[in-house]
């Protein structure tokens, strides 16, 4: 693999301030911050014991880490990348989602998702959900919570105005990674124990095709232009996803076990966690291809993208 500056591929210019990566390091308890505009890592931040899900608040202002071995959740403040708050949550937290009011972990050894208060950063609630939920994402609208059960086949869908579950769609085996498309019409789930992903239509909130990947696909995300980006942990690989034509599946190769994936806000890069690496593979959109390999902490894992 050729490795170029991002710097000769796209122009500051076209990036707003403070679009930033934030990579959770399972494996040496920090979270690493990457510059889009400068392409490289600007800080790494201490959290809790174990952390393995990174998510945004939809401005970008705040991010929050579930640490797995600590049973809490770390809050940090993108403009200074400085932890302000550590809050308690369920056993064995794994993926975080964020909307403008709440923050809302999974957690995985407790079958629940804990609801955080994005003003007191304190929890307000708990909702039962399917057996060990693995990752939550908020729909474009910011009206539903969809959330995957690892050890159910499902995801459960929850109402953000009550917050409460509303229903639950079958998908494949351990399902982990989950993204929406654009425009709010889809789901993609990565199932790791059949290799697939399920596409979901979520005004009939039914699944409306499979879609074969790589082995063990883990993390997902979808770019502004409905590309969907699966990490293959099994092969090291990722597979890409052209919408509307599915049958338009690419594969490229990356670096040791892929599980972490987050595209950037201006469908310009999308950003791969290897986690037997402790490296990051950035992807240009434009060929689907590895750019640039960053190196990162130890055991990489969730990913985020601000902005």
């Amino acid at each position: 693999m050729v490795t170029i500056a991002l710097t000769a591929q796209l122009p500051a210019a076209a990036y707003p301030p403070q679009v930033l990566v934030f990579v959770a390091n399972t494996g040496s308890d920090n979270v690493t911050v990457y510059d889009t505009r400068l392409s490289e890592v600007i800080a790494t931040v201490g959290v809790g014991d174990g952390p393995v899900g990174v998510g945004a608040t939809p401005n970008g202002d705040r991010v929050y880490v579930t640490n797995e071995q600590s049973d809490s959740v770390s809050v940090l403040d993108t403009r200074t990348q400085l932890v302000i708050a550590t809050a308690p949550v369920g056993d064995k937290p794994f993926g975080v989602a964020a909307t403008d009011t709440y923050a809302y972990v999974a957690n995985f050894g407790s079958d629940s998702v804990t609801v955080l208060d994005i003003a007191t950063q304190k929890p307000v609630g708990e909702i039962p959900v399917g057996r060990y939920p693995h990752t939550p994402i908020v729909s474009p609208d910011g009206s539903r919570v969809y959330v995957t059960n690892n050890g159910a086949g499902s995801v459960t869908v929850i109402d953000t105005r009550i917050n409460k579950p509303i229903g639950t769609i079958p998908v494949g085996r351990f399902p982990a990674g989950i993204a929406a498309g654009p425009r709010g019409d889809r789901l993609f789930v990565a199932n790791t124990g059949d290799d697939t992903v399920t596409v979901v239509g979520t005004t009939t909130g039914r699944p409306i095709g499979t879609i074969p990947v790589g082995d063990a696909p883990m993390g997902l995300s979808v770019t502004p232009r409905e590309v969907v980006y699966v990490a293959n942990a099994g092969a090291d690989t990722i597979s890409v996803i052209n919408f509307p034509g599915a049958s338009n599946t690419t594969t490229a190769a990356v670096n040791r076990r892929p599980e972490g994936a987050a595209a950037a806000p201006d469908n310009s890069f999308v950003y791969i966690t290897n986690t037997a690496s402790n490296t990051m593979s950035v992807i240009d959109t434009a060929t689907s291809k590895p750019v640039l390999t960053v190196p990162v902490g130890q055991q990489p894992e969730g990913v985020t993208v601000t902005g």
